[in-house]
């Protein structure tokens, strides 16, 4: 098997072009922020792709992101700790770099 090419991204390290979007992609964009995709992971990018193909953008903000899981997976991972420690920083902004989504409107 290849190694996957990183496609163009911008200074955010969003892609330029969400078709360029696969799961090894995806591995390797989680690399840059030294995280290691697992089954928890993979759910949330899962949840992700489905929330922007149904409402044709990313949750505008984290705590919409939040809101978003918990109403989708349950209390246990709609909560913003098991989101951070998921995905550290700004859980949607990063969340949604790795699912090859657009930038959420309100992150910072």
């Amino acid at each position: 098997m290849k190694n996957p090419v990183m496609p163009a991204r911008n200074n955010e390290g969003f892609l330029e072009n969400a078709n360029d979007w696969t799961p090894d992609v995806a591995t390797l964009i989680a690399s840059d922020d030294r995280i290691e995709l697992d089954e928890k992971h993979w759910e949330i990018i899962e949840f992700l792709r489905l929330f922007y193909k149904e409402h044709e953008m990313s949750p505008p903000s984290n705590r919409l992101f939040v809101k978003s899981v918990k109403e989708a997976l349950g209390d246990e991972r709609g909560n913003s700790i098991y989101l951070m420690q998921l995905f550290p920083g700004t859980p949607a902004k990063t969340a949604c770099r790795i699912a090859g989504l657009p930038r959420p409107t309100n992150c910072l």
